[in-house]
């Protein structure tokens, strides 16, 4: 198993509390993660037909087969086990007795909220990051690594391209989780929808535009980005402004939680392919997000990321709020340093002043160079330090 920079974090908040629920997209490593890490735990998989009727007819039966210290995968399939969860941990006042998973938040969140109040710390995980792999041995070119994507299965498992997984792994995703939900009545136009998004990551979400190409409903768009947000599928970038801030976009960016996937459904199955694609810059843009977004996570942190755009066209990529301070970084999936790159961040710190932390800088596909112009330029297989800070961790509890 490729190491995960979240187990201290996991490991801490076991300490502290009776449970901690992961929650991540599916085959992101959540049970490899807790049973590596907790080899003697039960294993119960809710997925198993025959473990889920019993958590769901007998569920004091449940807990006798597979007692505490127990790791419970895939919780959104019997979420009614939660209350005789709660029971427990009051009945044993004992830290780090049940490991949660889920894949679905959005079934869980109410369940969790409501059965494990001040019981449970909540974890997200999200695929391999490109620390993780570096870590490992492993590190890729800009566009082999943007066609395979971050999925632990691909760097585990020799002898199955990109392509064979991400089929497999979409037609998995709508059997299992859009089907339970049972918010999406036509699955070829959500797969179309999911289709289109694709083409689109890094770009504003247009609802209505959106509606018109699927041929549904604006409010059955944001239904199907909810439905695909919660089940960690996609990430919304939220726009920054303050009071301060006039005549700024406050629409939020899409992008894919692992650009592989969003590689497979563009028809982008090879490096050569990408590095012609006219949507290379949105995928490698997409890449940098998520690599930020995985940073925090893996810390136990917010995410505190977003991006920026107002009416006269200023637009920075990616930024990073620390200590209420901001700090911008442009995405740039070339090789060369270029002075023009800085231009948006010179602008915005200028028309920023009291809310720039530092210059911020370029995050591209060349050298790390420590100032050039009077900004950084970061490789962006070293991206992730920049989105790491001092302060105290940050833990999500119900």
């Amino acid at each position: 198993m490729i190491a995960r920079k979240i187990e201290p974090v996991i490991r801490r908040l076991m300490e502290e509390f009776p449970a901690v629920t992961i929650f991540g997209p599916r085959q992101c490593g959540k049970t490899t993660l807790a049973l590596t890490m907790y080899p003697g735990f039960s294993h119960a998989n809710l997925e198993d037909l025959q473990t889920r009727k019993l958590a769901e007819e007998d569920p004091y039966e449940f807990f006798i087969r597979y007692p505490e210290p127990v790791l419970i995968d895939e919780i959104q399939r019997v979420p009614s086990l939660l209350s005789l969860v709660q029971v427990r941990i009051d009945e044993h006042k004992k830290m780090g007795q049940y490991i949660i998973t889920g894949s679905q938040q959005i079934r869980l969140q109410n369940a969790v909220s409501q059965s494990l109040a001040g019981r449970t710390a909540i974890v997200n995980l999200l695929p391999l990051s490109l620390n993780e792999l570096a870590d490992a041995g492993i590190v890729l070119d800009r566009d082999q690594q943007l066609v395979s994507g971050f999925m632990p299965y691909l760097f585990q498992t020799s002898g199955r391209t990109p392509s064979d997984y991400y089929r497999s792994y979409l037609t998995t995703y709508v059997e299992k989780d859009v089907a339970s939900v049972g918010a999406v009545h036509d699955l070829t136009r959500f797969i179309n929808f999911l289709t289109l998004l694709a083409g689109r990551c890094g770009q504003l979400v247009n609802h209505s535009a959106l509606s018109g190409e699927v041929g549904v409903s604006s409010t059955t768009i944001g239904s199907w980005l909810s439905i695909l947000e919660a089940s960690h599928l996609v990430y919304i970038l939220k726009p920054w402004y303050t009071s301060r801030t006039s005549q700024v976009v406050k629409t939020p960016k899409v992008y894919f939680c692992d650009v592989g996937l969003a590689a497979h459904l563009l028809s982008i199955s090879t490096p050569s392919q990408m590095n012609r694609d006219p949507l290379m810059g949105n995928l490698f843009e997409n890449m940098i997000v998520m690599e930020a977004v995985k940073a925090r996570y893996n810390a136990g942190k917010a995410d505190h990321l977003f991006f920026f755009r107002n009416s006269n066209g200023l637009e920075v990529d990616l930024l990073f709020e620390h200590q209420r301070k901001i700090i911008p970084y442009e995405v740039k999936s070339g090789r060369t340093m270029d002075e023009k790159h800085t231009l948006n961040l010179k602008k915005f710190s200028a028309n920023y002043p009291n809310d720039v932390a530092n210059a911020g800088g370029v995050i591209y596909s060349g050298d790390s160079i420590d100032r050039f112009k009077g900004h950084m330029f970061r490789n962006f297989h070293d991206c992730s330090t920049l989105f790491l800070d001092t302060e105290s961790t940050f833990t999500l509890s119900f």
